[in-house]
């Protein structure tokens, strides 16, 4: 739980909107994965520029969870309505499979 804790810290730390942000915890077989919901204005704020945000907010988790011999995984779903730009940008679900696709690569 330590990892959900750091999480609702950091994000709402980041926010403009702290009391929408949502925080899904489950286990399974594979790990621990924790889902996380934000008002749509905010979204930018977590990905960062390029997703450096998010890559290092998922590098962070993933050390908590070395820590309690657990792997730690973070889905940013994407809030409803989406995106307006339409524009070819990936969308939370392909970039979530890329990043377990990158994880997988470091086993």
């Amino acid at each position: 739980m330590e990892d959900q804790a750091f999480l609702e810290y950091v994000v709402k730390a980041l926010v403009d909107n702290p009391n929408d942000v949502k925080i899904n915890r489950t286990v399974d077989e594979m790990g621990v994965l924790i889902t996380l919901s934000v008002n749509s204005a905010d979204m930018g704020k977590i990905i960062g520029r390029q997703g450096n945000t998010a890559k290092a907010i998922r590098t962070l988790l993933r050390v908590i969870g070395m820590k309690n011999n657990a792997r730690v995984n973070l889905k940013i779903n994407e809030p409803e309505g989406g995106r307006q730009d339409g524009g070819g940008s990936m969308s939370t679900s392909s970039a979530t499979v890329n990043q377990a696709m990158e994880d997988l690569k470091g086993i």
